[in-house]
């Protein structure tokens, strides 16, 4: 079954379009998974973080595994740790696929050639299928058609699929994705061509759902045009950051989805993992108690905005 098909029905069984993001932070985790040891050095050491960050992470998926379908690992937060933090990755990511998620893995990969298959090659494709056993990536799409390519054809023959860089949700993101260029009927700012050819490129490959596995980020942060994106990428599924502590609300997040209810993933990270040091959870009796009222909190306040999601 394709990426795209998948990810449908996962979204239709745990009733949402929830993503939580993985994201460990060391000055943020809990209390009880910072390590304490005599010396500040051993505690502080590459490895003594990694180990806390595999904790962290598998806990996290442990707790959210009943009630979301779709985990996003962040790459750079394990990979600042050198090798200690890539084999923590690997934990969390496989924990994930064993638990029954399924896993974006947030890397923004890209190159020319042979190094985009290679990056293809590294990340998709679930469980032996790949080096990293990752469902599916985000890529940056500012090197050209022929660099996303590679990772669509994987991706096709993996059934795994891709969230490419449309419209982000940081302030900057307009220096370059808002600027106009062409001329005459194919005049548009940069982003939409990016979306254009997201379209153009799942074309041949739509699921029974209407979807494929050509993935778009559009953030939460700029709804009027997560709204322009919904209608231009009607084929695609739509990764939404920004959601929570970037200031994206479930009234601007409901503009991604399709009528059914399905089409988007909504990704929250520091307003879910963190939640035990936010005031609304102080009452909570445990960090893990927290993750899970803020997980089902999420999923409440988008339910009153989005259809129920349906095949």
């Amino acid at each position: 079954m394709s990426f795209a098909q998948i990810l449908a029905e996962e979204v239709v069984r745990k009733g949402n379009g929830v993503c939580v993001g993985i994201d460990p932070r060391f000055e943020s985790l809990p209390d009880a998974l910072k390590p304490t040891a005599a010396s500040s050095t051993v505690a502080h050491s590459p490895a003594t973080r990694a180990a806390a960050y595999a904790q962290f992470g598998k806990t996290i998926v442990d707790i959210v595994a009943p009630l979301v379908p779709v985990v996003k690992p962040q790459a750079a937060f394990f990979e600042q740790l050198g090798p200690a933090g890539m084999i923590a990755l690997a934990e969390v990511v496989q924990h994930a696929i064993q638990r029954g998620l399924i896993v974006i893995l947030d890397g923004k990969r890209n190159d020319i050639g042979t190094t985009a298959e290679a990056y293809a090659e590294a990340y998709l494709g679930r469980g032996e299928k790949s080096g990293w056993g990752s469902d599916s990536l985000t890529v940056s799409p500012y090197l050209g058609h022929d660099s996303l390519e590679p990772f669509v054809k994987t991706a096709v023959a993996r059934d795994a699929g891709i969230f490419v860089l449309v419209k982000t949700s940081n302030p900057g993101s307009g220096y370059l994705q808002d600027q106009l260029v062409g001329a005459g009927p194919e005049r548009g700012t940069v982003y939409q061509h990016i979306a254009d050819l997201v379209q153009k490129l799942n074309a041949p490959h739509l699921a029974p759902c209407g979807l494929g596995p050509v993935g778009a980020v559009v953030g939460a942060t700029y709804p009027e045009q997560l709204a322009e994106m919904r209608l231009r990428l009607d084929s695609s599924w739509i990764l939404i950051p920004g959601y929570g502590a970037q200031g994206g609300t479930a009234k601007d997040v409901a503009l991604g989805f399709r009528s059914d209810g399905l089409g988007a993933l909504v990704n929250s990270s520091r307003g879910i993992i963190f939640a035990h040091s936010l005031a609304r959870y102080s009452g909570a009796a445990s960090w893990e108690a927290a993750v899970e009222q803020a997980t089902r909190d999420m999923i409440d306040e988008l339910s009153a905005h989005i259809s129920k999601p349906h095949l």
